[in-house]
């Protein structure tokens, strides 16, 4: 997973490819950090264009996840073609996010691969 910091980290990634999923979380978050592997793993297998990436809310990230109303943790936030598209917000299963990105993702990459 990509680690971002900043405002123009953010948007570049957002701006810069089809799909981006986002991990606001926290170094002193279990469910955190027990849930980002499984997602780089899911957006590997099965979203190759997918790009992931992970946002410390609790050591440097503190403004970016203001900024983006993230004030629990943990949030998984997923663009498509630059449009904020699904916000899923501390209780939610690796099956949701896969539902999340199925059909957005199908439909982005449709015929590409």
């Amino acid at each position: 997973m990509h680690q971002i910091v900043t405002h123009a980290e953010l948007d570049a990634l957002i701006t810069g490819h089809g799909a981006v999923m986002v991990l606001f979380g926290g170094k002193h978050c279990g469910v955190c950090q027990a849930i980002k592997p499984r997602l780089a793993r899911l957006a590997e297998t099965e979203f190759p264009r997918l790009v992931a990436a992970w946002v410390d809310c609790q050591q440097g990230g503190e403004a970016l996840c203001a900024s983006q109303g993230v004030f629990s943790l943990p949030v998984l936030q997923l663009w498509f073609e630059g449009r904020p598209f699904d916000r899923l917000v501390r209780a939610f299963s690796l099956d949701d996010v896969r539902r999340a990105i199925e059909r957005p993702y199908g439909l982005v990459f449709q015929g590409q691969g």
